[in-house]
């Protein structure tokens, strides 16, 4: 991955990183907070958690008309720490959870695709780790 051709979005969750762990790889909990906007919903989850390991997301606005699958798999995952991927359409991403006491940093950087612009997929992005840590800050 170049640095000059990655987008980073990042996110700090008050919650210890075992939960932040936890709520970010369980397919259940993956479909309450993969939604980038208020009318798209995440249906499917599937998640098999190791190298070499197949994981599959859809998500699509609730209408219907508009949507899309996001899969590929694991190249490394160390557990509360790092997920590393390679998508279907080959685009790497790299997921960073970083301890500090009593919260928990995710980082992700990823190669953007071409056909949207840049600006549109970070915001997306981000929107996504909003409602994780949402997600993850409302549980008790």
């Amino acid at each position: 991955m170049k640095d000059n051709s990655v987008l980073k979005v990042e996110v700090v969750v008050a919650k210890p990183i075992d939960v932040v762990w936890k709520a970010w790889t369980t397919p259940t909990d993956v479909k309450l907070w993969n939604i980038p906007f208020p009318d798209w919903h995440c249906p499917k989850a599937e998640i098999d958690l190791r190298a070499e390991g197949f994981f599959s997301f859809r998500m699509e606005k609730i209408d219907g008309s508009e949507g899309f699958d996001h899969s590929g798999f694991y190249d490394k995952v160390i557990d509360n720490q790092l997920i590393e991927y390679t998508g279907l359409d080959k685009r790497k991403s790299i997921i960073e959870f970083i301890e500090n006491q009593n919260t928990t940093t995710i980082s992700e950087i990823f190669e953007p695709e071409e056909m949207t612009p840049i600006d549109l997929q970070s915001d997306f992005c981000q929107s996504v780790l909003k409602n994780f840590k949402k997600h993850v800050e409302s549980k008790t």
